[in-house]
């Protein structure tokens, strides 16, 4: 069991948890995540590892309410606990001193990023930071995100903070202005496909955190499996960075549309019966 040390409401039903996993604190580098499941009839989710405290012997995980797990997590408090918390799982990200990087954020995907522009920075790397979301209200860990970033960049789809736009209208910007050495992004797929398809016109290496259906987080199972390069990879074990380049974007896209009705369902019975 893994207790739930604090909790925090950082945006509209995004929350952040530090839970008491001292061997992962220890060990968990950037890009890695963890395997939580909340109780014995839980699903296993992954979750991106948003920071640790190796004193403190905790580990800092963001949640965006989306379906049943994360809806069930929201619902704990600091001093509950969490059956189990598997990590730290999945390859790290490659730090190298680059020169300038562009570090592009959509979503929830801005508390992915914190320790990969953070690991990027220490290493040497100018680094400028996009970060987008639908409306100001969603832009979360924005000071976080600014201590790591030599500069800070933000679109809006409503212009209600930053520019009006996408992060991709800003990245085509600092393309232009910028000598860019590496591009890392992480967010909704399609967003990621579409920074993928601009660095590629500028031959510009970009990597990419892939999200897709997990189920062991062990690569025993194979669900998390997507196609880079024209073969097999399983995001778990061998990602979840790749070559955005190499990626097969609508394959990914179209096998995470798999089970958005059974996903539907099973978050509409546990609100009504948790409502009850």
């Amino acid at each position: 069991m893994f207790k739930i040390v604090s909790k925090k409401e950082i945006g509209n039903n995004i929350r952040s948890f530090e839970i008491e996993a001292p061997n992962i604190a220890a060990n968990a580098k950037a890009g890695q995540f963890v395997m939580l499941r909340i109780d014995d009839k839980g699903e296993r989710i992954p979750l991106t590892v948003a920071g640790t405290d190796k004193q403190k012997g905790t580990v800092t995980i963001i949640a965006q309410q989306m379906g049943k797990t994360t809806a069930h997590l929201g619902k704990l408090n600091s001093g509950d606990f969490i059956r189990d918390f598997a990590g730290p799982l999945g390859q790290p990200t490659e730090i190298e001193n680059y020169g300038t990087v562009i570090a592009v954020a959509g979503g929830v995907g801005v508390a992915e990023i914190i320790p990969v522009i953070k690991a990027l920075k220490e290493a040497g790397n100018r680094i400028i930071t996009i970060v987008g979301a639908r409306n100001k209200d969603l832009i979360i860990l924005e000071n976080d995100v600014r201590a790591s970033s030599d500069e800070l960049l933000i679109a809006t789809d409503d212009g209600s903070a930053g520019k009006k736009g996408f992060v991709t209208d800003i990245l085509k910007e600092v393309m232009e202005r910028e000598l860019v050495n590496v591009v890392y992004a992480i967010g909704p797929v399609p967003m990621m496909k579409a920074v993928s398809a601009l660095t590629k016109e500028k031959n510009i290496k970009t990597l990419v955190s892939l999200n897709p259906i997990m189920v062991d987080g062990t690569g025993m199972c194979g669900a998390c499996r997507v196609s880079v390069d024209g073969k097999i990879k399983f995001a778990c074990v061998e990602g979840p960075e790749f070559d955005a380049h190499k990626v097969n974007w609508d394959e990914l896209i179209s096998r995470l549309g798999v089970f958005k009705e059974l996903e539907k369902i099973s978050f509409d019975n546990f609100c009504k019966c948790s409502n009850k």
